[in-house]
């Protein structure tokens, strides 16, 4: 121990262990049996079925390894297990760890088996993938219907989004940039068109990405307002921006005096 090596217990490092991958369902029923089980540490939770042909004993061929649960989880979980022995694998050994650091060597693999379902239980296999696959289909999340149908309730009220001069050094985004339009939820149109007033009296020239962002609004509706109260500048210095109209501005001044 002072030079940093750990003792192993070897006692039964010549025993022979065998190797199993079973499927998932299997090792949670083992799972859930040892843990309700009151009377023994190790209950019993499987057999083991051994067949071979008497006229032929020495031929490995011949033997066939069958495994029977002593209980299941549900009663579309296959009880009875073909296993599948293999021979021709890399050499291991097992090795264990107790609660108090104790290492033990557990013994050599000497056969390793692959679960699968025995053929008289591909019946109840097929209702346990069907039922799995239903669960798996089952959405977790639930659709609520609202009155409201232009989503008043889920927006922030009018007045609270875009007010803030896009030069001013205490702006902040307070809303998260969308990848993708459809998730945008469409404003009543009376109610942008007072927005975009409002954000016009803030500065005369805004580019169609700015107002995006500012309104949370799709693309495509947005659009659709601009044209009918903004003009769109091609050239000049304000290029690529848009601006009210004339009559709007004109309104804009008298509401003003």
């Amino acid at each position: 121990m002072e030079d940093g090596r750990i003792p192993l217990e070897t006692a039964r490092a010549e025993r022979s262990v065998w190797l199993m991958k079973c499927p998932p369902v299997v090792s949670r029923s083992w799972q859930s049996s040892a843990a309700g089980s009151s009377t023994s540490p190790n209950p019993v939770v499987a057999k083991v079925v051994l067949s071979l042909d008497p006229l032929h004993p020495d031929d490995p061929s011949s033997l066939q390894f069958k495994m029977e649960m002593a209980q299941t989880d549900s009663a579309n979980t296959p009880k009875s297990y073909t296993l599948n022995m293999f021979k021709d694998f890399v050499p291991m050994c097992v090795f264990s760890e107790s609660n108090q650091g104790k290492f033990s060597l557990e013994g050599k693999v000497e056969h390793k088996f692959d679960m699968e379902p025995h053929s008289e239980n591909f019946g109840d296999y097929g209702k346990l993938c069907r039922e799995r696959t239903n669960k798996a289909m089952v959405k977790t999340r639930q659709v609520q219907v609202i009155d409201n149908d232009h989503g008043v309730l889920m927006r922030p009220m009018p007045g609270m989004v875009g007010l803030v001069p896009s030069g001013s050094k205490d702006k902040k985004k307070l809303t998260p940039s969308k990848g993708l339009d459809a998730k945008r939820i469409r404003r009543d149109k009376q109610e942008l068109v007072n927005i975009l007033f409002k954000l016009f009296e803030k500065q005369p020239n805004w580019a169609l990405k700015q107002l995006v962002q500012e309104t949370d609004q799709p693309e495509q509706f947005l659009k659709e307002i601009l044209n009918e109260i903004c003009v769109y500048n091609k050239r000049g210095p304000n290029q690529g921006t848009h601006e009210l109209k004339m009559e709007y501005k004109n309104f804009e001044g008298a509401d003003n005096e």
